[in-house]
């Protein structure tokens, strides 16, 4: 690929509490630095208190914030400073491509308009936005913005990136014929894992990422009511969106499990590494994932994982490292029942399969280089990398 090749990353928001997308977006632009390519990540910042910034975990990634200020009821807020700084970035850096994140934003409009005057490829990364669930959440507002804008922008794209099967299925269910490249997030994995708790000591079932109804969480509570293991608390983690918390709590109350349920709010950097590794299981019981961030950082640190049909980790049942289970409480209850049981040296051995499985999958060489095939076949043609499905 020639050395002056120089991408744009262009992502909505970069908030810690946003969830995935802020982490796995510069972890796997830190995949692109090291694989060779030069990167600039274009994003937007809302100076709100609770929206700090993520930042990249390596050297050679640039970050550019524009401006933002947030709107009341308007999701994405209003930022004019965005375009400009993307069309700034592709002046002065002799941008080759533009890939953007997510889809509905104004951001992504602005990044389909400067890529389109420029005469720029564009890869989009449609990051689970055309799942079944997330189509039907705001569905009103989608069907408008997808007939007035959406389709057209995605359909002009040179290429669509999907992080796993299930999304480039979701992706043709939409009616769209573009290349799909199929490549997972990277994830930053910790160098050094902190000493898991000790024998005797309370076990914790482990949950990490935004609280959501899409996140499957009252089905999880409705399971754990159902089981209560002596001598094991439940650890939810994460920020609250749209005032869900208040509804779990609510269903916490009800089922009479405060003795046993925790919520710890948002944590990040050394503190999630640490909480990671305070547990003994790892549950993410998502009705919709494009891919599931938290649980290849859970594999990670050698955590076995329960997760529902709803994501793409069929590799925890093949792979012998955790349960892949139907969404709902029915199909929670007994896997909890199963991995809990379980002694602490067999969950130890599947968490070591576990770690195998994150490193050989999302590691940062092998996403980089496949990231970097998929560039060099956009831009000077030739074969396609096996990575990439046809119409």
């Amino acid at each position: 690929m020639p050395s002056e090749l120089t991408l744009a990353w262009t992502v909505a928001s970069l908030a810690t509490v946003s969830g995935g997308p802020a982490r796995s977006v510069l972890a796997t632009c830190c995949a692109l630095a090291e694989a060779g390519v030069q990167v600039t990540v274009v994003s937007v910042d809302y100076s709100l208190p609770s929206a700090v910034a993520a930042r990249p975990a390596c050297r050679g990634v640039e970050l550019r914030m524009a401006r933002g200020r947030a709107v009341p009821f308007l999701r994405d807020g209003m930022s004019p400073g965005f375009a400009r700084e993307l069309t700034k970035l592709v002046g002065e850096r002799c941008v080759s491509l533009i890939h953007d994140n997510g889809l509905w934003l104004s951001t992504n409009r602005a990044a389909a308009a400067v890529a389109r005057s420029r005469r720029i490829p564009l890869v989009v990364s449609t990051r689970g936005m055309l799942s079944p669930w997330a189509l039907k959440h705001r569905r009103w507002k989608k069907r408008i913005a997808w007939a007035l804008y959406q389709r057209r922008i995605l359909e002009s794209a040179a290429l669509l990136h999907a992080t796993a099967e299930a999304e480039a299925k979701d992706i043709r269910a939409a009616g769209l014929k573009n290349p799909i490249a199929v490549i997972p997030n990277a994830v930053e994995f910790p160098a050094l894992l902190p000493e898991r708790q000790r024998h005797g000591e309370r076990r914790r079932v482990l949950f990490l990422g935004r609280l959501h109804p899409v996140k499957g969480l009252e089905n999880l509570l409705e399971a754990w009511s159902q089981v209560r293991p002596p001598g094991w608390e439940l650890v939810l983690a994460g920020p609250d969106e749209e005032g869900y918390r208040a509804r779990l709590e609510a269903v916490v109350n009800q089922r009479g499990l405060k003795a046993e349920v925790r919520f710890v709010g948002a944590v990040d950097g050394e503190a999630k590494w640490k909480l990671y590794r305070s547990a003994n299981l790892f549950v993410l019981p998502s009705f919709s994932e494009n891919f599931g961030m938290a649980v290849a950082e859970a594999l990670a640190c050698e955590l076995p994982v329960i997760s529902t049909r709803g994501t793409p980790w069929r590799e925890l049942e093949t792979q012998g490292c955790g349960w892949w289970v139907e969404t709902g409480a029915g199909a929670l209850s007994p896997a909890l029942r199963t991995a809990i049981s379980l002694s602490d040296e067999q969950r130890y051995e599947m968490g070591i399969r576990g770690r195998q499985l994150a490193l050989e999958k999302c590691s940062w060489g092998s996403v980089g280089q496949n990231l970097r095939a998929v560039y060099q076949w956009v831009l000077l043609g030739g074969g396609s990398p096996a990575c990439v499905l046809q119409n």
